[in-house]
């Protein structure tokens, strides 16, 4: 059993770095948007903040991923083998066409469809669902109203100076923005997989409690900080430049208040999604400006991808499982 635990965890680290390729974008793509800075200063940084963020915050994240998707007592480490696989093929898949999903609920989509193919509908755990489902729909639509009040204000307070010193300003400032996005980014996303991790460990009873050793959090940092430097630029693209053209202040308030909703649910154990969170603030901002500044049909496509990936996730999560147990 220890050797499929180890193998459980490098599967997991995997997904990690894979999380850290696909969300990249969620940090940067506005900075580079901006012709702040090039793609791979604004990737580097982000990398280093990715991994400091799950040192920063607590682990109130990893907790409800371990406990609640499905009963940690009945779930095997074949199964999180399974959900994990499909997880990651799901991440992949989107990550090729440029689809900037949710590897969050990639992830919990591969562990609930592994729950489902293992032990059925009454071993998953509703109470945490819930707090997750409640997560996507906050996310969003929080995203565009914190990104429209941000971005009006500064509309607002600055309407009056000259637009060449404003820019160099938010331009400077988006640098600090976007440190502070990815900080969050790797707090929240971080821990998903460090809550994985510890449920494989208890399964295989390697610990007696679902309690984080420290070599996990420094070993999920890592794995993020890695995916994160080498991102995936055609997600950064999509987000960055298709969705709506930004100034250096929109980018600002697109990454402060998509960094203070991610800093919330962090705090609050709510695993969400921080593409949701990010793609929202961009619309708030590109809106804010004037409405048709948004191209909704990309939005649109974006939207039609984070509904999907729940039900892809566990469907390849339900298939890699009935794969394994084939052999186990």
């Amino acid at each position: 059993m220890l050797e499929v635990a180890i193998g459980a965890i490098i599967v997991a680290l995997i997904f990690d770095f894979v999380n850290g390729f696909n969300d990249s974008a969620n940090s940067v793509a506005t900075v580079i948007g901006t012709r702040v800075l090039k793609p791979i200063h604004a990737v580097g940084l982000s990398a280093a903040m990715n991994f400091i963020g799950p040192f920063v915050f607590g682990v109130a994240v990893a907790a409800t991923i371990a406990k609640g998707i499905v009963s940690p007592d009945d779930i095997t480490v074949y199964m999180i083998v399974g959900g994990l696989a499909g997880a990651i093929g799901w991440s992949t898949l989107c990550t090729y066409f440029g689809l900037p999903i949710s590897n969050s609920h990639s992830l919990v989509g591969g562990i609930m469809g592994a729950g489902i193919a293992g032990l059925g509908f009454e071993k998953l755990v509703y109470g945490g669902l819930t707090k997750v489902f409640a997560g996507i729909v906050i996310a969003p639509i929080g995203g565009i109203i914190f990104g429209l009040l941000v971005t009006t204000l500064i509309i607002t307070i600055f309407a009056s100076r000259k637009p060449g010193p404003v820019n160099k300003t938010f331009g400077r400032l988006q640098i600090i923005s976007s440190a502070w996005f990815a900080l969050t980014h790797g707090a929240n996303d971080g821990q998903k997989t460090m809550g994985i991790i510890v449920l494989i460990l208890f399964s295989a009873g390697l610990v007696p409690d679902l309690e984080m050793p420290l070599w996990v959090i420094f070993a999920a940092a890592t794995a993020m900080g890695l995916g994160t430097f080498f991102g995936g630029y055609k997600v950064i693209k999509t987000l960055g430049v298709k969705i709506t053209r930004l100034k250096p202040y929109q980018g600002f308030a697109a990454e402060t208040s998509g960094g203070l909703m991610l800093a919330i649910f962090a705090v609050f154990g709510i695993p969400a999604s921080t593409t949701h969170a990010i793609t929202g603030t961009i619309m708030g901002s590109g809106a804010a400006r004037r409405k048709r500044a948004v191209r909704w049909k990309v939005s649109r496509q974006i939207v039609f991808s984070w509904i999907i990936t729940i039900p892809g996730a566990a469907a390849m999560g339900i298939g890699f499982t009935y794969l394994i147990h084939l052999f186990v």
